[in-house]
C-alpha cells in the first residue's frame, strides 16, 4: 500500500478531540472573516476549510448540530445542493480547476475529522495537484493565500 503524505494538516490532526467544543458552532460566534465564513443562507453556511486539502476548499454546514444529514427536513436540505451548485460555478470562475470532489464523511469510521456535526466538503482539484511537491518532496504549494481566497469567494457569494 502507498501512502500519500499531507504534512499540512498536522496542526488539525493533532488538535481532534483536544479542543473543546464544535469547530463549526463556534465559527459562527466569531467574526465572518476571523472565521472564513464565505457564505450564510437560510439552513447552510458556506466556510472555507482551514486545512485545505487544496485551494478553494470549503464546506457547506447546517446551522444546527447535527450529525446525520436525514435529520434536515427535505425541503431545507435542497439549499445544501443549491450552494454546491453555486460554489462549484464560483470556483470554476475564479480559480479554474480541471475537477472537483464533493462529499461528506459521516461518523467516525467512514473519516469524519468532525463527527458531530455534518457537513459537505467541495474541494477543487487541479491536473498533477498531487504531484512529486507532495508525494516526495512532502511540500504543498498553495498559490493563493486563504485569506485572499476568502476575500475572492466573500465578494463572489455576495454578488
Amino acid at each position: 500500500m502507498k501512502f500519500l503524505p499531507a504534512p499540512w494538516r498536522w496542526d488539525f490532526i493533532s488538535t481532534i478531540g483536544k479542543k473543546k467544543g464544535c469547530v463549526f458552532c463556534s465559527a459562527l460566534k466569531l467574526p465572518e472573516k476571523e472565521a472564513l465564513i464565505c457564505y450564510k443562507g437560510e439552513t447552510f453556511f458556506i466556510i472555507l476549510n482551514k486545512y485545505p486539502y487544496n485551494t478553494g476548499h470549503l464546506m457547506i454546514v447546517p446551522y444546527h448540530h447535527l450529525d446525520w444529514p436525514e435529520k434536515i427536513p427535505p425541503e431545507k436540505s435542497v439549499e445544501m445542493l443549491m450552494l454546491m451548485n453555486r460554489s462549484l460555478s464560483i470556483l470554476k470562475n475564479n480559480f479554474n480547476p480541471d475537477g472537483f470532489n464533493t462529499g461528506m464523511n459521516i461518523g467516525k469510521s467512514a473519516g469524519a475529522g468532525v463527527k458531530d456535526h455534518f457537513h459537505l466538503h467541495v474541494v477543487p482539484r487541479w491536473a498533477g495537484d498531487a504531484n512529486f511537491m507532495a508525494v516526495v518532496g512532502k511540500t504543498k504549494v498553495v498559490s493563493y493565500s486563504i485569506e485572499k481566497v476568502f476575500d475572492i469567494l466573500k465578494r463572489e457569494f455576495s454578488k
